[in-house]
């Protein structure tokens, strides 16, 4: 896996025996929890600099999906 920089963006391809899209696809993660690990695969890769930009939509992602799932389980009572 190489620089495409479509089909296999380097900062999430080069040097990994997995790219993002491969995980998530496998574990089912879904709109938040896959973009959660997108970012957090790369900060620090595609942008050094928005490092802690990238770990920050990772979370807003997460609670994202902590509010959905809170709010689903209400519903469900």
């Amino acid at each position: 896996m190489t620089g495409d920089s479509v089909d296999h963006p380097s900062h999430y391809a080069e040097g990994r025996r997995y790219e993002p899209i491969e995980v998530i696809e496998a574990w089912g993660l879904g709109f938040n929890l896959g973009n959660a690990l997108k970012y957090i695969s790369r900060a620090g890769r595609k942008d050094p600099v928005k490092t802690e930009e990238d770990l920050r939509k990772a979370v807003w992602y997460i609670d994202r999906e902590l509010s959905q799932s809170l709010f689903r389980r209400f519903l469900s009572r």
